[in-house]
């Protein structure tokens, strides 16, 4: 069964914020949005909330602290590491997708520049997370 899904994302471009939410939105997704700017706000979020996200979603290429660093600090805690992470990204490096991979990601997907392709993606992202079973930490 499907289920509402709680997604925390780590995107400093609002032009991307408002794609994914205008996917989530025109698809009649049930999904909430949590929006952060950088590693340094999502990280200052998760650990002062009593609820945590479902998924992340996480953008790489950000100020203050990258999303590589962000994915450092997050495997290191004893709760938050369980937590699935996405990473939704335009670099399409071998380097990059390797250290997410390394780092402990549970996916990563290239932002695609046509609007189509990434609802397309990001539906099928979604369809897919709301069906797992999900551990509440």
């Amino acid at each position: 069964m499907k289920k509402k899904l709680s997604i925390l994302l780590i995107e400093d471009d609002v032009i991307e914020v408002m794609k994914l939410n205008r996917t989530i939105s025109t698809s009649k997704l049930p999904h909430e949005i949590i929006e952060t700017k950088n590693g340094e706000e999502a990280l200052n979020f998760l650990k002062s909330n009593k609820s945590l996200p479902d998924i992340i979603l996480l953008d790489l290429n950000m100020p203050k602290m990258n999303g590589l660093e962000f994915l450092n600090i997050l495997k290191e805690d004893e709760v938050l590491k369980y937590l699935p992470t996405i990473v939704l990204s335009t670099s399409a490096n071998q380097k990059d997708i390797l250290a997410c991979y390394k780092a402990g990601i549970a996916g990563y997907i290239i932002k695609p520049l046509k609007y189509e392709d990434y609802v397309l993606k990001l539906r099928s992202l979604l369809e897919y997370w709301s069906l797992n079973e999900l551990i509440k930490a």
